[in-house]
């Protein structure tokens, strides 16, 4: 496939392509239609051939050349997956669509030092799994750090000390970068309510902005209603873009949260079953 790519990428090749489909023709004729000299021609022709795009017959002096439709089919079908699968998951392109107008609208907000001091942000969820469940997934290391970065960000760091004075700790990197948060647990009533902050630093270790985070709990017939409320303090004008993805990035670690507990739960329930059995 990246044969055939790369050989219909020149556009002198495509055009002798399009030809070939209409007839078989010589290299001389096509060298008259496309304009290029005859050995021009006969070293495109070679390279699609090369291909498997193109066949050539010798006929006595003359070599005549026709085109190949069956690389052709299969470059239609895997360009039709390609089309398919951009189809299915175009709400990824939609998420930076709206994160890029959000950081155009903030950096246009972003005028002076707290620019954004005291907005606040609201979610809620119910998810499919009891509440110590839930708790533990924000309490435990490795239960938060299945869940608490969107994709394609990796955690390096994650702590959230179920106490007062406990650690709050995000650090998660991709390919551009590392980016680090760091506060403190306020209230922690076990499997109920967690309030902390986090500090967002910069690449110098200053603070950018800091969240002030209030996690409730509570029993619901299908599980367990979050609700988490954050209310933003010490906004500088660089924060721009991390503001404008607030409310995106939380809504979409918040879906790999119901994601991940809800798998636990159905893991669980088929392990008591085999258990009970």
């Amino acid at each position: 496939m990246e044969r055939i790519a790369a050989a219909l990428g020149d556009g002198a090749r495509w055009r002798i392509v399009e030809l070939l489909v209409e007839r078989p023709r010589s290299v001389g004729e096509l060298a008259e239609l496309t304009g290029l000299r005859q050995p021009q021609t006969t070293k495109h022709l070679q390279t699609l051939a090369r291909a498997g795009l193109v066949t050539v017959f010798p006929l006595g002096q003359r070599r005549v050349y026709a085109v190949e439709t069956a690389p052709l089919a299969a470059l239609e079908r895997r360009l039709r997956d390609l089309v398919e699968t951009a189809g299915a998951h175009a709400g990824e392109r939609d998420v930076i669509a709206r994160y890029r107008a959000a950081i155009e609208a903030e950096t246009a907000a972003a005028d002076r030092e707290r620019w954004a001091d005291g907005r606040t942000f609201s979610f809620e969820r119910v998810l499919p799994a009891p509440r110590d469940r839930v708790w533990r997934h924000w309490t435990d290391v490795d239960l938060l750090a299945s869940w608490w970065a969107p994709p394609p960000m990796t955690i390096t760091e994650c702590v959230l000390e179920p106490r007062p004075g406990g650690r709050a700790v995000l650090e998660y990197r991709d390919a551009e970068g590392r980016y680090r948060s760091e506060g403190r647990v306020h209230t922690a009533i076990e499997h109920a309510h967690l309030v902390f902050d986090l500090a967002v630093l910069d690449a110098a270790g200053a603070v950018s902005f800091t969240g002030h985070y209030d996690l409730s709990l509570a029993d619901v017939p299908d599980g367990t209603r979050l609700r988490l409320d954050l209310r933003i303090t010490d906004t500088t004008v660089e924060a721009a873009p991390y503001i404008a993805g607030i409310g995106t990035g939380w809504e979409r670690v918040l879906d790999n949260l119901a994601d991940t507990v809800g798998a636990a739960h159905i893991t669980k329930d088929t392990t008591d079953a085999r258990t009970k059995g």
